[in-house]
Order: C-alpha cells, then structure tokens, then sequence
C-alpha cells in the first residue's frame, strides 16, 4: 500500500470511529428528563428496573432521530459533492442553490393543497429538488456564471428567496398549513416514526449505489466537457443521471426533516482538504461527514437549551455559515 492509500484509510477509520461515538452519544443526551446514566444503565442490558419511560424516550425518540441524521446527513454529503462536480463549482450546495428550496416549497404547496405532514410527500420533494436542480444546471451554464461562482450562487440565493416569500404568503393564507409547517421549514429530526426513518434509508441507499456505478464518469465531468468526450463519456448524459439522483436524494432528505443546509457545503469542503478534490477519493468522505456534522449538530440542538431544543437546521447555520465564508474567501470575485 502506499503511503497516499494508508493515509485514506486511517482518516475513513478516524471518520467511521468519529461517528459511532456521535451514534452513541446521541442515545445518552437528550433535553428531556431521562439522563444519561438511566440511558447508559438500558444500553448495557441493565433496564429491568427502569420503566416504560426510559425504554420510550431511548428506542421510540432517540434512536429514530439518530438514525434519521445519519440517513439524512449522509444524502445531503453526496448531493453536495455531486453538484459541485456536475457544476465544477465548490460553492454548489442544495440548500445554496435553490435545490432544497424547491422541494420545500413542492412540499408547502402539497400540504396547502389537502396533504398532510406526517406524511414523508416524497414524490412533490423530488419534484421540486429536480426543478431546482434544472435550474442550476441552466444557471451553470449562462455566460459568465462558470467562471465566477459568486454569481451562481447569487442566482440560487434569488431562486430561494422567491420561492421562500410564495411559501410564506401561502401559509399566511391557510392555517392549518402554517400549523403544520411552523417547525418544519427550518429542519427537525424530531418527532419521526421509524416509517419515515426506513423509507428515507432505502431511498438514500439506492441514490448513493447509483452514484457510485457513475462516479469515473463524474470525475472525468469535473475535468471539462472536452475531456470527458475524450474519455468515452456523454457529459449531458451524466449531468442528468447526477441531477435526477440528487434530486432524490434532497427531496427524501427534505421530505423527511425539512430544510437542512450547509452539509452539503461543509462536508465536501472537508472531504476535499483531506483527500482531494477527486469525487473517486472524496464521495465517501463526504457521505461520512455529512452524518457526523448533521449528527453532531443534533446532538448540541438537544443541549445547548435545555429542557427546550433549537432546530437543527439553525445550529447547521452556525456550523455552516463560517465555511461558506472560508469558500468565499478562496474564489475569485468579481472586479468592478
């Protein structure tokens, strides 16, 4: 082995060792008023004595939650460092470019129309991942925007501004809507049933095993149209292939938690200064990071008020926003 490939496998081991810790933590805390010894005491086959509400709060609200961040963190990993190949743009990010606000706002005008909540509204999350998708791609490719990022991401801002502003008028004019959506819009990974936590598992699974079979094409993509060609690929057919997998992949992540944004920012951007920028070499960190940032954001979201809980997807805005600016500051800007 050389020494290029030991490093890559001590940093997967470091990651995988990373997360199963998170695993386990996340099984102990909670802002609620079982404590961490009680959970401790359960996991190590101690629980006789414990009561009905021990075993609740850890197999029907915790485990859930931690499954469904590693499920959730890990599809928001691929679909970022996807896009940033597809784009050739380490600014792109579905919650950046627009991706996860079209399927929240698919999902608000599904439950403004008559659906409900509860239920994962899979279908209306992906299409409105795969129109935000399209439109990305079409973005990508307007003269100028390719060579200066900024732009790009100035247009994804505006996509999901106006969509944020007709969400927000719907839900002022309905409010069972509004009801249902308050503490949706800004990710929860509360409060899911195990339904939820396997539906989004098998369509996660099968998103990343297609990516997977495209991943030489996608590389060879992130070199140049030219290149690719040269290379035996079909650049457009790749591109859509990767956007209609994102697509399900955001649209499962949204559908289940809501909004979530920056892991598919900070994610790559760490997987990219570990093992390069090459997707071959950086797909599986970056599906790795993502649940343990997702993760470890939920796991302070539960403490850090206790006994209340903030949102997840505000503390992945405090985690995500200084990475942005890091990536920001590394582009080219526009002169003036």
């Amino acid at each position: 082995m050389t020494l290029q490939t030991n490093r890559t496998v001590y940093r997967m081991a470091l990651v995988l060792t990373a997360l199963a810790l998170l695993f386990f933590v996340s099984l102990l805390f909670g802002a609620g008023p079982v404590g961490w010894q009680d959970s401790l005491w359960l996991l190590t086959g101690h629980g006789e004595g414990l009561g009905e509400q021990v075993h609740f709060t850890l197999f029907e609200l915790r485990l859930p939650r931690t499954l469904l961040a590693i499920i959730v963190g890990a599809g928001l990993g691929a679909s970022g460092v996807v896009l940033q190949t597809v784009t050739r743009n380490t600014l792109a990010e579905p919650g950046l470019l627009g991706v996860s606000a079209g399927a929240s706002f698919a999902i608000v005008m599904a439950i403004y129309w008559g659906a409900s909540a509860s239920a994962l509204n899979l279908q209306a999350a992906m299409a409105g991942a795969l129109a935000g998708c399209l439109l990305v791609l079409a973005a990508s490719q307007v003269s100028g925007t390719r060579q200066d990022p900024v732009r790009l991401i100035l247009a994804g801002a505006a996509l999901s501004g106006l969509l944020l502003a007709i969400s927000s008028v719907l839900l002022l004019l309905d409010q069972r809507t509004a009801d249902e959506m308050r503490f949706w819009l800004i990710g929860a990974l509360a409060g899911r049933p195990f339904e939820a936590v396997r539906f989004s598992g098998l369509v996660t699974l099968a998103g990343i095993c297609v990516l997977l079979f495209r991943l030489p094409a996608l590389s060879a993509l992130s070199l140049g149209h030219a290149v690719a060609v040269g290379l035996g690929h079909r650049p457009w057919q790749v591109q859509l292939t990767a956007l209609l997998v994102v697509a399900l992949l955001v649209g499962a992540a949204t559908a289940a938690a809501g909004p979530i944004a920056f892991i598919g920012l900070v994610a790559p951007f760490a997987a990219r200064a570990w093992v390069g920028p090459d997707i071959r070499n950086s797909f599986w960190p970056s599906l790795l990071l993502g649940s343990c940032i997702l993760l470890a954001a939920d796991i302070i979201s539960r403490l850090v008020v206790i006994p209340y809980e903030l949102p997840v997807g505000v503390v992945t805005a405090f985690i995500g926003a200084p990475v942005l600016l890091a990536v920001v500051r590394r582009q080219r800007m526009p002169t003036l």
